[in-house]
């Protein structure tokens, strides 16, 4: 299959060629960067040499359409929905990974991304990029947006207790960590090595962004509003997210019952590890164990005294919170083996 990248020079734009070149059903046919046009791809990725001979293009719609049958857009929120808009018209199919086809509501775009969306009725022939809830709809799916890294890390731990009724709807509070890398490749005055480095950094404490795509996906399985209190945090580190989330059972339940309620929703999904061990260093969910791969761990532990569950999960922001989700939906889209070009370890040490 032939595929087309659009805006590929970033991190997330890097990650998405690592797969693809590897991919056996795939011939990369078309990449774009509007400010590396002319420049060898191995340039911009050096890891890339001897892998991809292409340099990257201004973006030519009538090229694009005739050269690819896939399209990735990873380009930044808020410039993506007049690209795939005009992609769309043609019939090809399409991977979002920006924020501009995530939610459903048009009205959401201006509570949380502060602009109106200027296609709203394209957001209803978008489908909400995580197979692990959506897959029968990305099978049949043109157009595939690929979710917020923190939000399908939360979204994936909080799933099981919410579809199966168990915790208070009404306190659902998200503790988000992630690396450096989560705020793309261009620098600012907070990202450079000597601001960056040590910190812990809370950043948007309340009304992240992110927070509008938890809500919409677990008002959806639970058939109810759901509100969601997320406050994530920068880290010293340069891939990965940890997110710890933090609920409260209505009815009393031990951890068997816990372990029958994870493995039950998750029996199936390769790409979700169960991670509980009572045992060694390596007890609970840990991005320095994810890294380079396309797992979420997700585990758990349950504090009886306040009716709490704390649930983890860990991922790779690049990986399952980008790219590693847009090969699984391409993957899904096209009927393919879900774990084609994706079936490998994460890196360790990092």
């Amino acid at each position: 299959m032939k595929v087309g990248v659009i805006g590929a020079s970033g991190f997330v734009g890097g990650e998405l060629l690592r797969l693809l070149v590897t991919h056996p059903q795939v011939e990369i046919s078309m990449v774009t960067s509007r400010q590396k046009s002319g420049e060898y791809v191995h340039r911009v990725h050096p890891s890339l040499k001897n892998f991809v001979t292409l340099s990257f293009e201004d973006m030519n719609l009538d090229k694009l359409v005739n050269s690819c049958d896939i399209v990735f857009v990873s380009v930044p929120h808020g410039k993506s929905n007049k690209i795939v808009n005009e992609i769309f018209k043609s019939g090809i199919k399409i991977v979002d990974l920006s924020a501009d086809f995530r939610l459903k509501n048009p009205d959401d775009y201006i509570k949380w991304y502060g602009w109106e969306h200027p296609y709203p009725d394209l957001l209803t022939k978008s489908t909400y990029g995580v197979p692990e809830i959506h897959r029968e709809e990305i099978k049949k799916a043109q157009l595939v947006s690929c979710p917020g890294c923190m939000a399908v890390t939360s979204l994936l731990a909080l799933k099981p207790l919410i579809e199966n009724d168990l915790i208070d709807n009404d306190h659902i509070i998200v503790d988000s960590k992630i690396g450096s890398s989560g705020a793309g490749g261009k620098a600012n005055a907070g990202t450079h090595h000597a601001m960056r480095y040590g910190v812990i950094r809370p950043y948007k404490p309340a009304k992240h962004r992110h927070t509008g795509e938890i809500e919409q996906e677990l008002s959806l399985l639970s058939n109810s509003t759901i509100h969601v209190s997320m406050t994530p945090h920068a880290v010293n580190m340069v891939r990965g997210i940890l997110t710890t989330n933090h609920v409260f059972l209505k009815k009393p339940l031990n951890e068997i019952d816990l372990w029958k309620i994870y493995r039950n929703a998750y029996k199936n999904e390769f790409f979700i590890r169960l991670i509980r061990d009572k045992n060694g260093f390596y007890k609970f969910p840990d991005p320095k164990f994810v890294i380079g791969s396309n797992f979420c761990d997700i585990g758990f532990d349950l504090d009886e005294d306040n009716k709490r569950v704390v649930s983890l999960s860990a991922s790779d922001n690049l990986m399952k919170g980008a790219a590693g989700s847009a090969i699984q939906n391409m993957n899904v889209m096209c009927g393919y083996d879900e774990m084609m070009g994706l079936k490998f370890t994460p890196i360790t040490p990092v």
